[in-house]
């Protein structure tokens, strides 16, 4: 269990760290570090600490900016990992991977994949028009609220 500390507090493993065995599979998908053009900076954050910091954001929808407050890794270079590890193409590959690792696991039906990846207009999609009013009385951008009149646009009397 690794623990991490940062602005005065303790933030232990907490279930949204990586696996070991799952890192194991992730490194070798991530980019050789480019050396920084001077040689000297602050050193880079661990490649596993943005990978944890970018599937809990991922995993939980917070922004970026809350990750500071989780103790994992700043937002700054979670999201800057996040945007070069997307371009390498990482994210994609790691789900191609896993998409196969599945289909030994448990033979996916490409066959229906396929089917429902067709792209056609809908059979019962209506006019090329549009919707029509409901409503006789109904005119386009005003609403009728029960047995009352349309109302018009606020602060028009009458």
């Amino acid at each position: 269990m690794r623990e991490n500390k940062k602005m005065g507090m303790v933030c232990k493993d907490d279930g949204w760290r990586i696996p070991e065995k799952l890192w194991q599979e992730m490194e070798p998908l991530l980019p050789a570090r480019k050396p920084h053009p001077l040689g000297c900076h602050n050193p880079r954050v661990s490649d596993r600490s943005a990978m944890d910091a970018i599937l809990f954001v991922l995993r939980t929808g917070c922004q970026w900016n809350a990750l500071d407050a989780t103790g994992i890794c700043s937002c700054s270079s979670a999201y800057r990992r996040f945007r070069e590890w997307t371009q390498a193409g990482v994210f994609e590959e790691f789900w191609r991977q896993g998409v196969f690792e599945y289909d030994t696991l448990k033979r996916i039906n490409w066959k229906w994949v396929l089917m429902d990846a067709a792209m056609s207009k809908a059979p019962l999609g209506g006019e090329k028009g549009g919707q029509k009013p409901h409503r006789s009385g109904q005119r386009r951008g005003k609403t009728q609220f029960g047995n009352r009149r349309a109302r018009g646009a606020v602060g028009r009397c009458g």
